[in-house]
């Protein structure tokens, strides 16, 4: 029942991100190894039951399936939430080995009471491992992030195939939201899950359904509601695939008290945006040294853009990423005086504090409560837990148009609205970095909250201009030169590469890894960065390089490759089995290609691969190659229109897939000259 507003945050962890999490921890658990054996002792009635239980749909790829889950959720109080978690699992291969570990997360406000775990062997005695055999781990890490949120491992002995491994813990918080969300779907494949809520005497629920049919609750006591779930299919891994959230089947429940919502309960985006609007309150408010710093910053500016421009890049490069949270501050943000002091803060205080130094020059703006990874979030329902990142809405002047400013929408009320990442210090002011773009977020007025759609910016604003001057000679070896101009993410991503780069040898290690995706072999003797530090203007590469045998012979004929570098090619029609989920593009693209191959002295085209033209409306691709003054000349766009393609168009994307794979395979065929 908790989540957290930094970048990156821990938040509950459901059972669909098992492995994401024992990834993180491995080090943890690895620690494990010398802990006690665990004693003999009999597994509890409900795992026994599950010893003859058939299992559920799987197939030889199944690594281990759920075969029982009940979470019973108990609300004592506003204040006081008990909850107990059972789970059994049937071990099928090896690498389900990992269900033998169990982990819970806990924090001051958040009491563990129980853990315990069993394994049932198919041959032989139970074992039993108690709470005394577990250890905790901090989940901080990486992003200088500090937070009071730990976890508790507990290993079972033996998770091996054939084998059923099962645990039960129990955890009493105090709750920041009332409302929980139930994953029944995971990776695995489930038998039997179970959910029930006990709520005090007058209280009501309101439940919603996402990705799964709506379940009706069963009255089994005196206000206690249950739901049952079976035969729930697992969610496989695939390439591109959307964030686990927003596939998963779920539910999301809402309690109420007697006499209507209390302050941390809702059942619509209107009541969150109210309650983070208190949240925030007056820590906006400027301090007598804010209004110095932007009264210095805006002295030379001469227009309200110039102003708005060089508090957003204050913000961004000059005030450090560090998240501390403890308690509700992993979502309150700290005010925006201490933020300015400190010089330091995580994505919801650098927010706050531009909101702040933005009110100074009499510019209205508003916190945006957003998930870092497009289609977390749907509109479908109000739900804290898909929340992870807080950026700002700005309140743009009548009158302020200015073809830098891209990523904006006209809001009915507020007119039109500006959304800047001041956590990103690579991406400049006016654009989005292709993660929020077509995303949505929660925009948190006075008046409430309202779940909008961040705009999509034009494909052409995040691109790679790569041109080549080469040649190539009778052996085979091909060299020249190559340039590069990029922008938007795809000049962002080689910044954020680079920027700490110290050793200027280090430097072309971006270019060494396309020139091996793409060569065989290949030495650079040249190669310079533009622009590394001035996110204003396009990045730049330029390099020269040799690759030896780069033309193959085969029979006399020397076979070319017009497409020397780049892959823009899935690889998607290598799988056999059909696509569950749709597929995701990173950010709206436009790439162009143009490569230019000098013919060796003695040699003439035989022959040259027909031009491509595919478009499928999400994304397009064309390519050309033609032949002039003893010059192969290979042009390719490549563009990126939408940024998610639905499972009914996977025969689409495959086809498309297909083009650029033939494409980037085809080949010019040189002939010697006949004398």
């Amino acid at each position: 029942m908790m989540s957290k507003l930094s970048c990156n945050p821990p938040q509950r962890p459901p059972a669909i991100s098992r492995r994401v999490l024992l990834i993180v921890l491995g080090a943890s658990i690895a620690l494990l190894a010398g802990m006690p054996q665990a004693t003999a002792g009999d597994a509890p009635a409900w795992m026994h039951a599950q010893v003859n239980a058939a299992l559920p749909a799987h197939d030889e790829k199944t690594d281990a399936v759920l075969l029982y889950s009940e979470t019973n959720v108990t609300v004592l109080s506003t204040d006081k939430i008990k909850t107990t978690v059972r789970e059994a699992y049937k071990i099928l291969r090896p690498n389900g080995r990992e269900r033998g570990t169990v982990y819970v997360y806990f924090n001051p406000s958040r009491k563990i009471k129980s853990l315990h775990g069993w394994c049932i062997p198919a041959q032989g005695k139970d074992y039993e491992v108690k709470d005394k055999e577990a250890v905790d781990r901090s989940l901080s890490g990486g992003g200088e992030l500090v937070d009071d949120v730990k976890v508790r491992l507990l290993t079972i002995p033996a998770p091996d195939p054939g084998n059923i491994v099962g645990y039960e813990y129990e955890v009493e918080e105090r709750p920041f939201f009332l409302q929980d969300m139930w994953y029944f779907q995971e990776a695995d494949p489930v038998r039997e899950t179970h959910y029930s809520l006990q709520l005090p005497s007058g209280w009501e629920f309101r439940d919603f359904w996402l990705n799964h049919p709506e379940v009706k609750a069963s009255q089994a006591g005196n206000n206690l509601w249950q739901w049952t779930v079976s035969d729930v299919r697992e969610i496989r891994h695939e390439p591109a695939m959307p964030p686990y959230q927003g596939i998963a089947g779920q539910m999301i429940v809402t309690f109420f008290p007697p006499g209507g919502k209390a302050a941390n309960g809702f059942a619509a985006w209107d009541d969150m945006g109210k309650w983070y609007f208190n949240l925030v309150g007056e820590r906006v408010d400027a301090s007598p040294e804010i209004k110095q710093q932007v009264g210095k910053l805006t002295a030379s500016a001469t227009t309200p853009l110039q102003k708005m421009q060089t508090i957003a890049e204050f913000v961004q490069r000059d005030i450090r990423y560090v998240a501390i949270e403890l308690g509700i501050g992993g979502m309150q943000p700290h005010p925006a005086a201490e933020v300015f002091s400190h010089r330091f803060g995580d994505c919801k205080d650098k927010a706050t504090l531009v909101r702040s130094m933005l009110q100074e020059i009499g510019v209205q703006s508003y916190h945006v409560v957003i998930n870092d990874r497009r289609g977390a979030v749907t509109g479908d329902m109000p739900a804290h837990n898909g929340f992870n990142h807080v950026i700002t809405a700005i309140q743009l002047p009548d009158g302020m148009i200015d073809p830098s400013l891209v990523a904006t929408m006209q809001h009915p009320k507020l007119g039109r609205i500006l959304f800047f990442d001041p956590t990103n210090e690579l991406i400049p002011f006016g654009q989005l970095p292709g993660y929020l773009q077509a995303n949505y977020g929660l925009l948190v007025t006075s008046g409430g909250g309202e779940l909008v759609k961040l705009p999509q910016q034009p494909s052409a604003m995040n691109s790679i201009e790569r041109t080549a001057k080469l040649t190539l000679d009778a052996g085979g070896t091909l060299k020249g030169n190559v340039k590069e101009v990029r922008l938007g993410g795809r000049a962002s991503s080689e910044r954020y590469a680079l920027m700490k780069v110290t050793n200027d040898a280090d430097r072309v290690k971006p270019i060494e890894t396309l020139l091996a995706n793409s060569l065989s072999s290949f030495h650079i003797t040249h190669a310079s960065v533009s622009n590394l530090h001035h996110t204003d203007q396009p990045f730049g590469f330029d390099y020269t390089f040799e690759s030896d045998h780069y033309a193959k012979n085969a029979g006399g004929l020397l076979l070319v490759r017009p497409r020397v570098l780049g892959n823009k090619a899935f690889n998607l029609f290598e799988s056999k089995e059909p696509r569950k989920f749709p597929f995701e593009f990173e950010d709206p693209a436009r790439d162009v290609d143009t490569f230019e191959i000098a013919i060796p002295a003695g040699y003439e085209v035989d022959d040259i691969p027909p031009p491509v033209d595919a478009d499928f409306g999400f994304a397009s691709y064309h390519s050309k190659t033609e032949v002039s003054g003893g010059v192969i000349r290979y042009t390719r766009t490549f563009e990126v229109k939408e940024l998610s393609v639905a499972v009914d168009r996977a025969d689409e994307l495959k086809r498309f897939d297909r083009a650029i794979t033939g494409d980037e395979r085809n080949t010019v065929v040189l002939k010697a000259v006949a004398h």
